[in-house]
């Protein structure tokens, strides 16, 4: 993987990028061999506004062992695995961590005749910005199996007992106090069952910048959750987000991610009553919703869906797919290549194992 280029600045981007599913129950040889690759370019990541704004050890500790305490343990077992040092421990914490923004598209397919309901979604970003990992792991006796992100987040994931998530930018570009929402993301899955747990973490733990999170559980109740720096969380049962909330729109954002427009795309694909479940997620390969503009972090990486109720999930790219489960997981490396006519898997051998990392 790459990490070295950030969105739209003007270099020629790596358009390729190397997906991974590991298996690794507890934290060990395989996180910390992750955490050694891509340590380099999450530190620059880290650094990137100067030290002074990154929040202190001392203040990073206290607000994670505030707001998850039963999180502090896990965090203090992988800053040791990656050296024990200071800005580990501070950048693991992700407690106002640099800004970031992303697209992304997410929706929850339900149908009233009681068919399997799913959560959908597109992961928009600059290929060298992601990491490309599928994690199965049970950190606190919970299975979970996620899209890592931040070394130990979550962009989107799945747990055991049947819960799904996903995360969408809010389309504002306010910073305050509070966590990188991939880690709250991560918390949600291992230590909530339903929509109506996951709803109550979002609504007490803080987020630094504004998210869209989608919720869905083996029982089929869902949730949209608007979290932001700047307001309190706001609760929905809308089945679509894209990158606008509620409270307010960044109309240059919005335009340049035809945010409304992919919205209004998903409203009427569900609400369709034609609409059959595999067309529904190929629409998620195709304009508006699926995008090619990579080098300004607007490419679509991959489609993601989950399955609560048979706890299964699959990631999708064009001409191929990952489908995992817990009672089924590969581990597998796939390289795929990003360009004006969207991802396509390199030629070559598409899975090989990741005992290496080991």
């Amino acid at each position: 993987m790459v990490y070295d280029l950030e969105p739209g600045d003007g270099s020629t981007p790596a358009m390729h990028l190397r997906f991974r599913s590991i298996d690794e129950a507890e934290p060990g040889a395989k996180w910390k061999a992750h955490l050694e690759e891509a340590w380099p370019a999450y530190h620059r990541w880290f650094l990137r506004e100067g030290e002074s704004k990154r929040p202190s050890y001392l203040r990073s500790s206290r607000m994670l062992a505030q707001y998850m305490p039963e999180l502090v343990p896990l965090w203090e077992r992988l800053t040791a695995l990656g050296g024990g040092g200071d800005h580990v421990a501070r950048l693991l914490s992700l407690y106002r961590p640099t800004p970031y923004l992303a697209g992304c598209s997410q929706a929850v397919w339900s149908r009233p005749d009681g068919a399997e309901p799913l959560l959908v979604r597109n992961y928009d970003y600059h290929p060298a910005l992601c990491e490309g990992t599928l994690l199965l792991t049970a950190w606190h006796g919970t299975k979970v199996i996620a899209m890592s992100d931040c070394l130990w987040g979550v962009l989107d994931g799945l747990n055991e007992h049947g819960l799904a998530v996903s995360l969408a930018f809010g389309g504002r570009p306010d910073v305050g106090e509070g966590f990188g929402v991939p880690l709250v993301l991560r918390y949600v899955l291992e230590f909530s069952r339903t929509t109506e747990d996951a709803v109550r973490v979002l609504q007490r733990v803080p987020s630094h910048m504004a998210y869209n999170v989608s919720v869905l559980d083996a029982s089929g109740a869902h949730a949209t959750v608007e979290v932001g720096p700047e307001h309190a969380a706001v609760v929905s049962h809308d089945r679509v987000a894209t990158n606008h909330q509620r409270h307010g729109l960044w109309p240059a954002h919005a335009v340049r991610t035809a945010t409304e427009e992919r919205k209004q795309v998903l409203e009427q694909r569900l609400d369709d009553a034609g609409e059959t479940r595999a067309g529904f997620i190929d629409g998620f390969l195709e304009a508006p919703l699926f995008g090619t503009d990579y080098a300004h972090a607007l490419g679509t990486l991959y489609t993601a869906t989950y399955a609560p109720a048979g706890r299964w999930m699959e990631l999708r790219w064009r001409d191929h797919a990952w489908r995992r489960s817990f009672a089924a997981f590969e581990e597998e490396e796939l390289l795929v290549a990003y360009g004006p006519d969207g991802s396509s898997p390199v030629p070559g051998p598409a899975a090989s194992s990741t005992a290496a990392l080991g």
